[in-house]
């Protein structure tokens, strides 16, 4: 008796090749875009915001805080949700890193 294999399963192999297709934005592009959203919010020269500077440093308040998380959200088509502690540009840089996902062009 031949043993019996199951047929093979094409979605699941579209499914394998799609997240193959997929890579991580390099940090240094998240990096600048986030910074750039950021500095939006205040008016603040890119330059003058640091992963190291806490955002109270330059006036930020919650509500600002939430525009932020807002415009990241929809720019990196992520969810930010309001437990995680954001409190420097680095901490935005990370989180936005770590769960953004595109698709590579």
């Amino acid at each position: 008796m031949q043993p019996i294999y199951p047929a093979p399963d094409h979605k699941k192999e579209e499914q394998i090749t799609s997240v193959k297709t997929m890579k991580a934005y390099a940090t240094p592009d998240i990096e600048h875009e986030v910074i750039n959203i950021i500095s939006k919010t205040k008016e603040i020269r890119p330059s003058r915001l640091r992963t190291s500077a806490n955002l109270s440093q330059f006036g930020f308040d919650t509500v600002d805080v939430v525009d932020i998380i807002l415009e990241l959200e929809k720019s990196f088509q992520i969810v930010i949700p309001d437990e995680v502690p954001l409190t420097t540009v680095g901490d935005f840089v990370k989180y936005v890193s770590s769960h953004t996902m595109r698709q590579a062009s």
